[in-house]
């Protein structure tokens, strides 16, 4: 059996999940990583990604939305400005978002602003890549 951990997610309306795991996985600025009890403690950033919450005999899904992560070797912290539950998450308006930051970026508007219509696509694919998942 996996040794456990505190995980907390945390976003500005919520303490999203608070429980004990014993492996999340996440997209950090330095890329995938799975974290285990006693992991190197570090604090990182969240990009935009599918968080996996591994408790004992169950996997559960997450969309979050950048953020920060702290990690000690007994306790994960997530604070993400935006974490949703696949339930949660409104299809229609994730696609109806993608076709509209698609055309952002495909536009070359001189005044765009190239960061925020990535990181709207990234959303947006996040939603609709997590909400496949529970089909």
């Amino acid at each position: 059996m996996a040794e456990l951990f505190q995980l907390q997610i945390i976003s500005p309306n919520r303490i999203f999940y608070d429980g004990q795991v014993t492996m999340v996985e996440m997209t950090t600025g330095e890329g995938e990583i799975g974290v285990y009890a006693r992991h190197l403690p570090i604090t990182t950033t969240l990009e935009p990604g599918i968080v996996k919450i591994h408790e004992e005999g169950t996997i559960k899904e997450a969309a979050v939305h950048a953020g920060f992560v702290v990690i000690l070797q007994d306790k994960v912290t997530l604070m993400a400005e935006i974490a949703e539950w696949p339930e949660e998450i409104d299809v229609n308006r994730a696609e109806e978002a993608k076709i509209r930051a698609e055309r952002r970026l495909s536009s070359h508007e001189e005044n765009l602003n190239i960061q925020r219509a990535e990181l709207a696509l990234r959303r947006s694919l996040v939603r609709i890549e997590l909400s496949r998942h529970g089909k």
